[in-house]
């Protein structure tokens, strides 16, 4: 899987002002001939575990059942919170960086669902670097990223954190993470263990994992689904229906990642090839990301919100609506919502 950038998200948002999206309209939510309700969902790169709950909400009918027909839409040249914000997808799969920056900058966008509770992306290095045993023996070596502005700051902020200086060099990847790592085209990536962390290992080409989290920095929702306030607001009923089987999906993902996996991969067989990956990422999904410490499945805090959202305005990163960066910290408690949730009073 790829990572996208909030620079790309910008870009393409700033783009779609006057583009009609085909298949998609204003209003793409409609009654169809057997009385069900047409929802998109827009997907954010090719299909792969972190959409399981969709295909297995679609696979066992779920979607159906509660009166939806669900079309997926493709992952294409629009980033899925541009179809969102601009109204012609009424949900897709996004992340939390891509949503603060959006929502900053004064589109519609809101996170409805978090896919998973732990953060889904560690600073990575080849396994049998003996000389790096902590963040702050990164210092002075050169990171392979993806060219999003948050990276420098937050790598900065993890390796000043463990007691480096948190000065680096940087390469954009024009491969995969482990294979830059190997190739001695860097030092240091951020990969996503559930993964390319995984692809890594079944290669031959392991790596040494740094979780964010140990190094003090916020955690993050690293794969969520969206909507627009507009469609939530006109269609609640439906919103709600649709989140109750993309929980039920997703529930049942947590507890039979095997057989979960099989019905991702019997719905996409053309894409996901490696189905020893997908049965490995599926069990580490399951097994690590998809409940938080309590258990819980899909909800989202405050807190967590916020703390992201305070750090990526200390380091410069959120601009308003005509490109001005912010004066002062935005109040991300309007950046999601848990009210369209099944257990949601």
């Amino acid at each position: 899987m790829q990572r996208r950038t909030a620079l790309s998200v910008m870009a393409a948002t700033a783009a779609l002002a006057a583009v009609t999206v085909t298949g998609c309209s204003a209003d793409s939510t409609a009654a169809t001939k057997d009385g069900t309700t047409t929802v998109t969902l827009a997907l954010d790169w090719t299909p792969n575990t972190n959409h399981t709950g969709i295909y297995i909400a679609q696979a066992k009918g779920w979607f159906k059942a509660a009166g939806i027909n669900v079309k997926i839409v493709p992952y294409g040249s629009t980033a899925p919170e541009t179809l969102i914000a601009n109204h012609k997808a009424d949900f897709g799969i996004s992340y939390q960086e891509g949503i603060t920056t959006a929502r900053a900058a004064g589109q519609d966008i809101t996170s409805v669902y978090a896919v998973t509770q732990k953060t889904d992306v560690t600073i990575a290095v080849r396994a049998d670097r003996s000389d790096v045993t902590t963040p702050k023996d990164l210092d002075g070596k050169t990171y392979a990223g993806f060219g999003a502005p948050y990276e420098k700051p937050l790598l900065q902020k993890v390796i000043q954190n463990a007691g480096g200086r948190g000065e680096f060099k940087q390469v954009t990847l024009n491969t995969s993470a482990y294979a830059a790592l190997y190739a001695g085209k860097a030092d240091f990536a951020m990969p996503m263990p559930t993964w390319e962390g995984l692809e890594a290992k079944l290669s031959g080409k392991p790596l040494k994992n740094f979780q964010l989290s140990d190094y003090g920095f916020p955690a993050i929702y690293s794969t969520l689904v969206a909507s627009s306030d507009q469609f939530l607001k006109k269609n609640p009923g439906v919103a709600k229906k649709f989140l109750a089987a993309v929980d039920k999906g997703y529930r049942y993902a947590a507890e039979h990642p095997s057989q979960a996996a099989d019905l991702l991969i019997s719905q996409n067989k053309s894409v996901l090839t490696n189905t020893k990956l997908v049965k490995e990422s599926e069990a580490l999904l399951a097994k690590e990301y998809y409940k938080g410490a309590d258990g819980s499945i899909g909800t989202q805090s405050a807190e967590r919100w916020q703390a992201f959202a305070d750090f990526e305005y200390k380091a410069g990163l959120l601009v308003d609506a005509d490109g001005k960066k912010l004066t002062s910290a935005p109040k991300a408690s309007t950046f999601f919502t848990n009210a369209y949730l099944p257990d949601a009073k």
